[in-house]
């Protein structure tokens, strides 16, 4: 009897054992959705995540990534990882300020901080805790998707180096700059990255800008102007976010929601490393094909950063979650400029250095 009893205890655990192991080992095939087409590097920020995903999770978790179009069009990612259309979503936040404009905080803030500093907020500050309060009222989970830079600025025909000579013209460009460009007068075009060439080409726009030299130069804008308004004062990052249905990340294992995590952070600083490269590698690209950079006037930046400040304490007024956002990274701001001023005056590039006053050579 005992030898028995012994003998289906022992066939209960192997049979639970093997049902553990089965679970453990589940695998999860998702659809990731994005804002952008194939043939730009934010593309290959996608597919490297991906990479980076199943990898590291032996192939429990696989992602497909569908550029734009090819599930929903591209302005239409948020709701369809919020409806579990795709499990996943990558794109650029700002896109979704008419949900609400904290987005834009965690996209691209105009005069704001680097990437690399906006990195460490996001990570070492408060960030990422109020990206999720964000996220989280939508259903989704936010990951970092890569931060590729500042801006280059906006590709123009004719050399411009005054804001107001964009006034009454037709520009392609989005976010918080855009509603300053056009309370400045200029006729603002929001276009998905896809569609700006066409319109751009055809007369339709103007000027058009889309983002840093490197996601830019494969887009072609040098074949239909050759003057480039610099600095990019309306971005000075460019936060990429990877977004996950809550109810699809809530039915994963802990460990599995933590190898998400790290390929998101991976993801992050190969993203800084690979464009900050690029960016400077497209410089000379551009250069070899005879485009100009024509830089603003100190008075047009000072009217752009008064008129920021303006519109920002603006909307602060409207939404008290979005004051808090930019509290805080005012408050990291001034809490990194104790160190970054004190580090300043030795670096490589003397050009900073004398623009600042801190290089006496």
């Amino acid at each position: 009897m005992f030898k028995k009893l012994l003998l289906v205890l022992t066939m209960v655990m192997m049979i639970f054992a093997l049902t553990v192991s089965a679970a453990e080992k589940k695998t999860y095939n998702w659809k990731l959705v994005e804002t952008y087409p194939t043939g730009i590097p934010w593309h290959d920020t996608a597919l490297h995540f991906a990479d980076t995903v199943e990898k590291i999770t032996e192939g429990q978790i696989k992602i497909k990534v569908y550029p734009a179009g090819a599930i929903v069009p591209a302005f239409q990612v948020f709701d369809a990882v919020r409806n579990r259309v795709a499990e996943m979503g990558f794109a650029w936040p700002g896109y979704w300020k008419g949900k609400d404009q904290a987005f834009v905080a965690f996209a691209s803030v105009p005069f704001g901080m680097n990437n690399l500093e906006f990195s460490t907020w996001m990570i070492a500050g408060e960030g990422m805790k109020l990206a999720k309060e964000l996220y989280g009222k939508y259903g989704l989970v936010p990951l970092l998707g890569g931060n590729s830079g500042q801006e280059m600025g906006f590709f123009t025909a004719k050399p411009l180096q005054e804001v107001g000579d964009l006034k009454g013209k037709k520009v392609r460009t989005v976010g918080w700059g855009a509603d300053i460009l056009k309370d400045m007068g200029v006729s603002v075009t929001p276009l998905p990255g896809g569609e700006i060439y066409l319109a751009f080409e055809r007369g339709v726009l103007d000027s058009a800008e889309f983002s840093t030299p490197f996601v830019t130069y494969p887009m072609g804008f040098q074949d239909i102007a050759k003057n480039v308004m610099v600095p990019g004062w309306h971005q000075t990052f460019v936060q990429n976010m990877f977004t996950v249905n809550k109810k699809v990340w809530d039915d994963l294992p802990e460990n599995l929601q933590q190898a998400l995590k790290i390929a998101s952070l991976e993801t992050q600083m190969w993203d800084i490393a690979r464009s900050e490269k690029g960016n400077a590698e497209s410089i000379l690209k551009y250069k070899k094909e005879g485009v100009k950079f024509n830089k603003l006037s100190d008075e047009s930046l000072n009217k752009l950063r008064k008129t920021t400040k303006e519109y920002l304490a603006g909307l602060r007024k409207k939404s008290d979650f979005l004051d808090k956002v930019l509290d805080s990274q005012e408050e990291f701001i001034k809490l990194y400029a104790n160190w970054k001023e004190l580090k300043s005056g030795v670096s490589a590039y003397p050009y900073e250095d004398y623009m600042a006053g801190q290089h006496y050579e």
